[in-house]
């Protein structure tokens, strides 16, 4: 290819991507899939490499490209980021409109309602339409210069769009806030906890983690978002009330929340934040509030500021999802790797709609950096379907009867000896028969992200184990010669006897990466279970693969490599495998797996039960196509699959205009 051919090669590509961009995050109207998306990038990296006297620093491809720094550099905002006033109640709000009112000397005041984002706020500048410089708030004054990493935010667009109706603006200053999405959150600690690290407490402390890592290639991983709602400087264009700059943002390639209202008085916004409160748990975000802004931004300037929060808008928050109450005792539970973990015993506490009762502790370390003694008074907080943790101690409210916490030396459940490695933080029991640990791999291989056996949890298998039923995996399977004695068990029953036999024999059927998983190899979770199965293929292959063929796979390292290889060198581990298929399980090896081109880059979000498949099994359809599985219902969603008794999923969808399936109609589709 010529220098000429590929510079309008390059050029075009760039405008693809950036259109493409436009459509999925301002849009919500995707146009390809994810793996077209990537193709083009993937092409235009090449081209890049090939020719790079044609890079450009607004180039897709230059999003991830800074080397990892040392610190980051201060910045100073030309225009100071204000906190807001908290309300908590409708009178504070209503008080607040009557100052509005009075500083106004106007009865009709228009605001403009929207959420509160539970994320860190951040500062874009534009300069003649050019991502130049990003810092969080920081002080309200100075902020840190986090460019690099703000520039791994797919929706955080490096170049402007212009119109003819809308010039690009020579300097333009907007203020936003970063967040993560709940189930990147969720998929974040999972791997986290995967790989023994310790647990962000909830996606704010997860997106500022993110945002402030010295190497851009990790906040690149974290797949971060954000939504913009305010400006700074702005020079070469006029915007005379917040409705206006929400309508001008998206046109520009800024992305703004949906979740907005005009309001004509403050009971249509008080209205708005009830609206809110209910949507709460169905946001695949967090919000911590409603914030009240005065529409028009000539009242604002004349309104200005006290203390640093201006007098024209205020944080309606939501009840708060942290509590005080006191630790009766703690307790140690051992895990399938032999990990013991401390959990607080709490005195009960009504949290966000749920009594909570345990905290999670983490390990030793923890306990001793936050100072946890048996009758503390605690602050504990539940936050984006996190297991509630100990926030802080209250050391005021101390007697002296308070007792120091020190793990035990020997394992609780078995009396063995516990080991903790020099280079680690956990302690851990090291007998395989352990009764903790074999139930906790039982539980591990039923569990949905591995064979998916319905019905089999704690209860039923601490029952199964008491009764001398099971005493490995490979015992399940066996239960179907057994089932005299197991009707015999408390509140079993024939019928739920039925029911539990026909779950685990249906389970016999399971592709290769849930079967990984289901092992329960430690640090290897669904997403490296995924990869070493699309790698080796067959199950034979990855048992017998090499330290160097291990390597090969994405995302694993040396410790993984030789933890895999530890598993299988233990013959123990062989066995068990050699049970398992001798009774009937079948690993579907990857080469087997079709790809239906119909599905591939479609979201689906399931409501309802269906008749033929479990959740879990649905959801590996749609994944095996080449499609992706979303909680919630947004404009971003293709279809919604409808079975018996379906949520309010099913009517948020027809008010979207989101395609409806059956279970008859999703099967036509995925198979």
């Amino acid at each position: 290819m010529t220098l000429e051919g590929a510079r309008r090669r390059i050029e075009r590509l760039r405008q693809e991507i950036e259109q493409h961009n436009y459509n999925y995050f301002i849009l919500n109207q995707p146009t390809i899939s994810d793996a077209e998306y990537d193709g083009l990038l993937r092409e235009l990296q090449r081209l890049e490499e090939q020719f790079p006297q044609l890079r450009s620093p607004t180039s897709p491809t230059q999003r991830v490209g800074a080397k990892a720094q040392s610190e980051f550099k201060t910045v100073r905002h030309s225009i100071p980021m204000l906190s807001l006033a908290n309300a908590f109640s409708d009178d504070e709000v209503r008080a607040f409109d009557a100052r509005v009112k009075q500083l106004a000397e106007t009865e009709e005041i228009v605001y403009l309602a929207e959420p509160k984002f539970d994320g860190l706020a951040v500062e874009l500048v534009y300069e003649d339409g050019v991502f130049l410089l990003g810092s969080t708030r920081g002080d309200g004054e100075h902020g840190e210069d986090v460019t690099h990493n703000l520039k791994t935010i797919q929706s955080i667009p490096l170049k402007l769009r212009a119109s003819k109706d809308l010039p690009i603006p020579k300097k333009l200053e907007v203020r936003g806030e970063v967040y993560m999405e709940l189930s990147e959150f969720r998929k974040l600690n999972q791997a986290r906890s995967e790989a023994e690290e310790p647990l962000f407490a909830n996606p704010r402390n997860a997106a500022a983690g993110s945002l402030r890592q010295l190497d851009p290639r990790i906040t690149a991983q974290r797949r971060l978002q954000i939504y913009c709602y305010d400006m700074g400087q702005a020079n070469g264009i006029t915007v005379r009330s917040q409705r206006e700059l929400l309508q001008i943002l998206p046109q520009m390639g800024l992305r703004v929340c949906p979740l907005w209202r005009l309001c004509a008085t403050v009971d249509e916004a008080l209205a708005f934040y009830r609206e809110l409160q209910a949507q709460r748990e169905e946001l695949p975000y967090e919000i911590d509030g409603v914030v009240i802004k005065v529409n028009d931004f000539e009242l604002r300037r004349a309104l200005g500021e006290v203390s640093r929060s201006p007098r024209w808008a205020i944080a309606y928050k939501f009840p708060p999802k942290q509590a005080t109450t006191r630790v009766r005792e703690i307790i140690v539970q051992v895990g399938r790797t032999g990990k013991l973990t401390p959990v607080a015993v709490l005195e009960p506490v009504s949290l966000a709609g749920i009594t909570i009762q345990y905290a999670t502790l983490h390990n030793q370390d923890e306990i001793e950096k936050k100072d946890i003694r048996i009758g503390d008074w605690v602050l504990i907080q539940r936050a984006g379907d996190v297991i509630p943790e100990v926030v802080q101690t209250i050391t005021k409210r101390r007697t002296g009867v308070e007792q120091r916490f020190s793990m035990p030396q020997r394992c609780p459940v078995c009396g063995h000896k516990v080991v903790r490695l020099p280079e680690e933080v956990d302690v851990r029991c090291v007998n395989l028969s352990c009764p903790a640990r074999l139930k906790e791999s039982i539980l591990h291989y039923a569990s949905k992200g591995a064979a998916d056996i319905e019905g089999l949890g704690e209860r039923w298998v601490e029952a199964l184990m008491k009764a001398g039923l099971i005493r490995e995996i490979p015992d399940l399977y066996a239960l179907k010669d057994r089932q005299i004695e197991l009707v015999r068990l408390e509140r079993m029953g024939a019928k739920l006897a039925e029911n539990l036999l026909n779950a685990i024999e249906k389970s016999k059927n399971i592709s290769l990466a849930r079967f990984i998983y289901g092992l329960g190899i430690r640090h290897v979770g669904k997403q490296l279970s995924e990869l070493s199965a699309r790698y080796f293929r067959t199950l034979d292959a990855f048992m017998n693969a090499s330290e160097d063929e291990l390597l090969k796979v994405e995302e694993v390292g040396p410790t993984v490599a030789q933890s895999i290889l530890s598993f299988f060198k233990d013959k123990r581990n062989r066995e068990l495998i050699q049970k398992l298929l001798k009774a009937g399980v079948v690993i579907e090896a990857r080469a087997q797996q079709t790809v239906s081109p119909q599905p591939a880059g479609k979201t689906f979000v399931f409501t309802g039960t269906l008749k033929t498949l479990t959740r879990s099994q649905a959801e590996e359809l749609v994944k095996a196509a080449g499609g992706r599985v979303s909680a919630n219902v947004s404009r971003k969603t293709d279809y919604v699959v409808v079975g018996e008794e379906p949520g309010a999923k099913l009517e948020k969808a027809r008010a979207l205009g989101v395609k409806v399936l059956s279970e008859e109609e999703f099967h036509a589709l995925v198979t």
